[in-house]
């Protein structure tokens, strides 16, 4: 399995911080946050990554993160997203990289405490589809900015909804999801969202529809912390007291 790691995007929710850099190049704790992404996806067993991003700040994830070996990395690729045209898009960008292997994707604000081996264990299990991590959360009007999954009586996922009115499920869908190869031939039927933009929920409601989504109710600590200044206050102070990662 290979990793894509997706750190583009304007970073407005956390303006006025990222007026001069890219948000993944904020420290959390101690590193940059694009760190703790590297090294989710290494301790999962995955060594060859495609880091996608864009923006005037590009450039310097090349001199922080090098080749990737300091990483952990065997091969750290690199590819630009010229315009913000979402994040389905800019996966797409990672065919030619992921070629006829199942990628394991992860936007590079989500910080999570305890490894993703399970989940990479689990989807190589199951070979076909895609596979997503939800996380329990508690507060039904954060949900309500989150992409929530409506469950059946058997657990399955019937829907994805993105910002829901009235959650279905005291759950939301991180930015942490594994795919099938055939994932980049569904990115190429999508039709552009109301905002302009290839969304990753539809490409999640493909493979719901296709009866083939499974998925892992994360254990421990999520947090996105490119969500709002608040959200990426309180995962610093958590990667602070817990660390992240572990296991």
């Amino acid at each position: 399995m290979k990793g894509v790691i997706l750190a583009g995007g304007s970073g407005t929710r956390l303006h006025p911080l990222t007026r001069i850099t890219n948000k993944h190049l904020l420290p959390i704790y101690d590193r940059p946050m694009i760190s703790y992404a590297i090294e989710a996806l290494v301790n999962a067993g995955i060594c060859e990554v495609m880091l996608v991003t864009g923006g005037t700040h590009a450039g310097e994830f090349l001199r922080l993160l090098g080749n990737g070996h300091e990483y952990g990395l065997d091969r750290l690729l690199y590819a630009y997203q010229d315009r913000p045209g979402g994040i389905a898009e800019a996966l797409g960008l990672a065919e030619r990289f992921a070629g006829d292997d199942p990628v394991m994707v992860m936007l590079a604000d989500n910080i999570v405490e305890s490894s993703l081996r399970p989940t990479v264990e689990r989807f190589e299990d199951q070979l076909t589809g895609a596979r997503i991590v939800l996380s329990e959360v508690d507060d039904p009007a954060h949900l309500r900015n989150l992409g929530v999954p409506e469950l059946d009586s058997e657990g399955r996922v019937v829907r994805i909804v993105e910002k829901p009115e009235t959650p279905a499920s005291a759950y939301a869908v991180t930015g942490i999801y594994c795919y099938e190869p055939g994932v980049f031939g569904v990115i190429e039927t999508l039709e552009p969202s109301g905002r302009g933009e290839l969304e990753i929920t539809d490409v999640n409601n493909f493979y719901v529809a296709r009866g083939d989504m499974d998925y892992d109710v994360r254990q421990g600590f999520w947090g996105d912390a490119g969500e709002s200044i608040d959200a990426y206050y309180a995962v610093n102070d958590h990667v602070r007291a817990h660390g992240a990662n572990n296991g």
